[in-house]
């Protein structure tokens, strides 16, 4: 069932880049994704101190921290870890943002995580949190829109992650 999602992603229409200088993914782009999709989680990790290295990566850098929320489980979750995984987006991405991922299992683990970035309650997965380097969340009302990724055209989760990278960046 999964390969079928990624067809019928492929030939869905893609939309325009933001003029925020986000990146812009074709049809013949799709074709990069991996097969199987990664699993994006390391369930064994210590979230909180990759949380931390990631923080202390952006206050070094200036960019904005990234932070992915979900679950090896979760059919979303992966197909976003491999849009973001696109040559066309990592680029983009290792330019605006210092991205850590956290897996909460079936909603069961790291939930300490979660709520320290200001979601009190995961509505679904991935939830993508972006916070300044000095930890403030700027997008915690928008941070479960991608929890339908497999819905979204590739173009239109990369302009997501693009509306929230830092102006001039």
């Amino acid at each position: 069932m999964r390969k079928y999602a990624i067809v019928l992603l492929a030939a869905l229409p893609l939309s325009s880049a933001l003029a925020a200088g986000g990146p812009h993914l074709s049809v013949s782009t799709l074709a990069a994704l991996k097969t199987p999709l990664p699993y994006p989680y390391v369930e064994k990790a210590d979230a909180k101190a990759a949380v931390a290295a990631a923080f202390a990566r952006a206050k070094a850098s200036g960019k904005r921290v990234l932070v992915d929320f979900g679950g090896n489980w979760c059919p979303d979750c992966r197909i976003l870890a491999g849009v973001m995984d696109l040559p066309e987006m990592r680029p983009f991405l290792a330019a605006n943002y210092e991205i850590v991922s956290v897996d909460v299992g079936r909603f069961d683990k790291n939930l300490d995580v979660v709520k320290s970035l200001g979601v009190e309650k995961l509505r679904g997965v991935p939830t993508i949190v972006i916070a300044e380097p000095d930890g403030r969340p700027v997008n915690v009302a928008n941070s479960a829109e991608l929890a339908d990724a497999r819905s979204m055209t590739p173009q239109s989760l990369a302009d997501w992650l693009a509306k929230w990278a830092k102006a001039g960046a």
